[in-house]
């Protein structure tokens, strides 16, 4: 008889005759690293509601984006339990003045060295930091001390382990059928075809899932520009659209369907689009022709600034307009304005080593200007 707590994996045999292990996709929970079976769990309650963010745009909105795997650590250096993060993190983010806490992917993913962006428990939190019970408890603490929950979600690409959701009956299941637009060759996984009337069904049911269970308060909707596009990738040929563009139709149908079924069923929860380029109407209703988003990560604001912030102070009189430049569109989306951890990894430096002159300078400039 099964029972809370064993662990299990379903044999698939394929069409090849071949049958091979692979993870539950709807799995609540996974055993801990470098194991990815999943656990069978009962699920929580988490007592505390989310905050109505029906009134948002009438109030400030100071977002803390934050890897709970590098925010601190306990000893030996092992990572903190979503319950100390709680006794930790939420008390820092009120005394700093953040109304918001964004999460870094908690869905389940194997590498430990990632953000958590190449995922395949798209309904489990990470097992890096707790149980779900433990997780839980995290949003009771966060919305009790006043503070929203956001946490980025990855509905365009998953990890390639051939043991999780590729292939996942012995075909492409998730995937498209076609590898050339499949494989996901900037970021080394697979993209959903979003297209898939099941895959439609899984991922919307995921993001209600994180939203509903969990009582999160939003989603910030990871690399929207990947679904928006069929040439968004790198190190390809790119495909067209069957009138002739670059457009992911099924993609932007996708979209829709996401962001109705969200504001039909949880009206007062937000869905954040993280998109780069400068396809219109992201955050204009469904209805009257746009995506349906409530807010769009204002990337270009985010990289003028920084540059210009980066120059030395007798050169920057010449180059105000990157400050000024989003005036010219301030006004066409519902934009947050974000200092995304993009623009601190890889060798792109912290906000204080961005700035020009000795560390003297550079700490004052940064006191001042950006950090203060």
């Amino acid at each position: 008889m099964a029972e809370a707590g064993q662990l299990y994996k379903y044999a698939v045999t394929g069409p090849d005759g071949q049958t091979r292990l692979k993870v539950d996709p709807f799995g609540f929970a996974f055993e801990k690293k470098p194991g990815d079976a999943a656990i069978l769990t009962q699920l929580p309650t988490v007592t505390e509601p989310a905050i109505d963010q029906h009134d948002a745009a009438e109030q400030p909105m100071a977002i803390y984006e934050v890897h709970l795997g590098s925010f601190d650590r306990g000893p030996e250096n092992r990572y903190l339990t979503y319950r100390e993060l709680a006794e930790r993190l939420i008390p820092y983010a009120v005394a700093q003045g953040y109304t918001y806490l964004e999460l870094m992917p908690l869905t389940e993913h194997l590498l430990d060295a990632s953000w958590g962006y190449q995922t395949f428990g798209y309904f489990a939190p990470t097992s890096r930091f707790g149980t779900p019970a433990d997780f839980a408890y995290f949003v009771d603490a966060a919305h009790r001390a006043g503070l929203a929950v956001i946490m980025d979600w990855v509905p365009g690409h998953f990890i390639k382990n051939t043991d999780t959701l590729y292939q996942f009956d012995g075909t492409p299941t998730f995937e498209y059928q076609d590898a050339h637009r499949a494989e996901n060759v900037r970021w080394g996984t697979w993209n959903f075809d979003l297209g898939k009337a099941q895959v439609q069904s899984f991922l919307i049911s995921s993001a209600v899932f994180w939203l509903s269970q969990y009582q999160l308060d939003g989603l910030r909707v990871d690399a929207v520009s990947n679904m928006l596009y069929m040439n968004y990738d790198v190190g390809k040929e790119h495909d067209t659209n069957r009138d002739g563009g670059s457009e992911n139709l099924e993609g932007i149908a996708f979209i829709h369907q996401l962001n109705q079924a969200v504001h039909t069923m949880l009206p007062e929860r937000l869905m954040i689009a993280e998109e780069s380029s400068a396809f219109p109407q992201i955050t204009t209703s469904i209805e009257t022709g746009g995506l349906g988003f409530d807010y769009k990560w204002n990337m270009g604001w985010m990289n003028d600034t920084l540059r210009f912030f980066a120059r030395e102070p007798a050169d920057r009189q010449a180059h105000l307009n990157e400050l000024t430049f989003s005036f010219m569109y301030m006004y066409s989306e519902h934009y947050v304005l974000p200092l995304s951890h993009d623009e601190v990894v890889h060798g792109k430096k912290s906000l204080m080593h961005k700035m020009p002159g000795d560390r003297y300078n550079q700490f004052a400039n940064c006191a001042r200007y950006m950090c203060g």
